[in-house]
C-alpha cells in the first residue's frame, strides 16, 4: 500500500505514526521542531488522511504497511514514534523487526487491550449527513450533541474537508474503522521481545497507561523507561515544547 507521507529536515530518520481518526497533519508542528535534529517522516495510516482506504484494518496489516514503506524509502533502521493507535503499531513492528528500530517512543498507550470508549464519537460521526451539510459549523454542531469534550470535537473536525464537487468528506474511512474497532482496541502479543531502548511517554491526566500495565511493558520491552507530562491523551498537542524536549533527550 502506498502510504501518504511528508518529510521534514535531514539527518537520521525519525518516523511518526498518528492515532485513531487522526492524520499526519496533527503532527506538523512537532515534526518541524524535531526536524532541527532529525529527518522526520510523518505517515498517514491506511484508512486515514490521504492514504488509501481498505477493508482490512488491524495491526497486522498496519505493521506490514510500515515495513513496506520503509523498504520503499530504503530506510533499514530508524527511530519510531507512535501515539495511541500509532503507538501500538510501532510496538508490534519493533517486536517483529527489532533490527530496524534503533530506539522506540510510545506516546500514551500500553501493549494491552482496552475496553470500548469511542461510542459517543462514532455516534456523532454517524449522525452527520455530509450530503446535507452546507457549512463546517453544521457538522460541528451535530457532533457536539454527542461528544461533550470540545477538544475531541475539534480534533474530529480537522478531518473534515471539501471535495472537488464542494461537498464535505471525511479524511478517514469511517465504515472500515468502525467495523474493525475491536481490532484497534486489542493488542496481539506474539511473545517476541524488543530489547532496544524504549520510552513510554504518558499524560498524567490520561488513563491509558496505569501502574498495573508496567509489568506487561517490562515483559515485552525490558529496556524501557517511563516519563510523564502534565497533559491528557493528546499530550503532544497540549504540551508540545515539553514533548519535544523529552523526545530529543531520549533519542540524543
Amino acid at each position: 500500500m502506498e502510504l501518504n507521507y511528508k518529510i521534514y529536515g535531514q539527518g537520521y530518520p525519525l518516523l511518526i505514526l498518528h492515532g485513531l481518526l487522526g492524520s499526519l497533519d496533527n503532527w506538523q508542528s512537532i515534526a518541524k521542531a524535531l526536524s532541527e535534529q532529525y529527518m522526520v517522516i510523518t505517515i498517514d495510516a491506511r484508512n486515514h488522511g490521504r492514504s488509501p482506504h481498505a477493508d482490512a484494518f488491524n495491526y497486522e496489516v498496519m505493521v506490514a504497511d510500515l515495513l513496506e514503506f520503509m523498504e520503499q524509502q530504503y530506510i533499514f533502521e530508524a527511530y519510531l514514534l507512535g501515539h495511541s493507535m500509532g503507538g501500538k503499531t510501532v510496538m508490534q513492528f519493533a517486536q517483529q523487526n527489532e533490527a530496524m528500530v534503533k530506539k522506540l517512543i510510545v506516546a500514551d498507550i500500553a501493549p494491552i487491550s482496552y475496553a470500548a470508549h469511542h461510542d459517543d464519537v462514532f455516534a456523532g460521526l454517524k449522525a452527520v449527513n455530509l450530503d446535507e451539510a452546507l457549512q463546517r459549523a453544521d457538522v460541528e454542531k451535530i457532533i457536539a450533541q454527542h461528544v461533550k469534550e470540545n477538544d475531541t470535537v475539534q480534533f474530529l473536525m480537522k478531518a473534515l474537508y471539501r471535495k472537488e464537487d464542494h461537498s464535505f468528506g471525511w479524511r478517514f474511512n469511517l465504515d472500515s474503522i468502525q467495523h474493525s474497532y475491536q481490532n484497534i482496541l486489542g493488542y496481539v502479543d506474539n511473545g517476541e521481545v524488543y530489547d532496544g531502548p524504549t520510552l513510554f511517554l504518558r499524560g498524567d491526566k490520561s488513563r491509558y497507561i496505569q501502574e498495573r500495565d508496567f509489568s506487561v511493558m517490562k515483559k515485552i520491552f525490558p529496556n524501557y523507561e517511563l516519563a510523564s507530562l502534565d497533559a491528557g491523551h493528546w499530550l503532544h498537542a497540549e504540551r508540545p515544547r515539553e514533548f519535544v524536549e523529552k523526545v530529543v533527550a531520549f533519542l540524543g
